[in-house]
Order: structure tokens, then sequence, then C-alpha cells
């Protein structure tokens, strides 16, 4: 495959795209300031090389990097690595999130528990003449 990004729809799952003239290029675009740095500065520590500028459209203010395509991995790899610095964790409150991590913890045990019961009185229901099944 020549370019990296050639059969990935843009649904605005990922934030890249390929240069809309230029195929040898790859746009990653961020909205957040703090997330542009810090890509930038991986870029910068990583000797990749890089073109910076921005964008407006509607409300919104993304500020765009074009990186050549041989430099996509490392490129990637900065885009993962900035997006795992800045992410928000999926339960927000402390206290919800290992409540929910106990629960989901005791669900789990009586699950096991459950399971483990119902194979004893499988196997004791084996041992005899008695049907599964039947109601008696």
């Amino acid at each position: 495959m020549d370019n990296p990004v050639d059969h990935i729809v843009d649904l605005g799952l990922v934030n890249y795209v390929k240069h809309p003239t230029n195929a040898d290029y790859i746009i990653f675009r961020f909205a957040d300031d703090e997330r542009a740095n810090s890509f930038e500065e991986f870029l910068v520590s990583e000797n990749i090389w890089f073109e910076k500028d921005d964008e407006k459209k509607h409300t919104a203010k993304y500020i765009l990097f074009g990186i050549h395509k041989r430099d996509f991995k490392q490129a990637s790899k900065a885009n993962f690595a900035v997006e795992a610095k800045h992410k928000k964790p999926f339960i927000p409150y402390k206290g919800f999130r290992y409540f929910m991590l106990l629960f989901s913890a005791i669900v789990m045990t009586l699950a096991v528990i459950g399971y483990c019961k119902q194979q004893e009185k499988l196997d004791s229901h084996n041992d005899s003449d008695v049907s599964v099944n039947s109601e008696n």
C-alpha cells in the first residue's frame, strides 16, 4: 500500500486524513491547543519534519499538521501518546468508579459460584437414574 491512509473513510473517527492536493502528505488535525502542543513537542523531539497551520470552520478552530507519509508510523505513535496523555476517564467520579468495579466483581463471583453449584447438581443427577429434566 503506497499511502497508509488510502483505505480510511473519514467519518470523524480519526483525526487524520490524506492531504487534499498532495498524496505524499497526511494531515493531522486537533481541536484542542493542549493536544496540538503535545503533538508538536513529540514531532520536534523525534526530528519529524512538519508544516503547521490553523483553520476555522464555523465555530471551531483546528490546528493542522502536515506530515510526510514516510513518517506516518512515528506520527501515529505520537498521536496515540497525545490522546493517552490527555484523555479523560470513562467514569470521572473516583468513588463511583470503585463502586462499579466492586459491584462487577461481586456479580462475577456470584455467577461463578452459581455455575459451580449447577455443575455439582448436574453431576449428582448423572450419577442417579433420574432424568435431569424430571420434576421429582
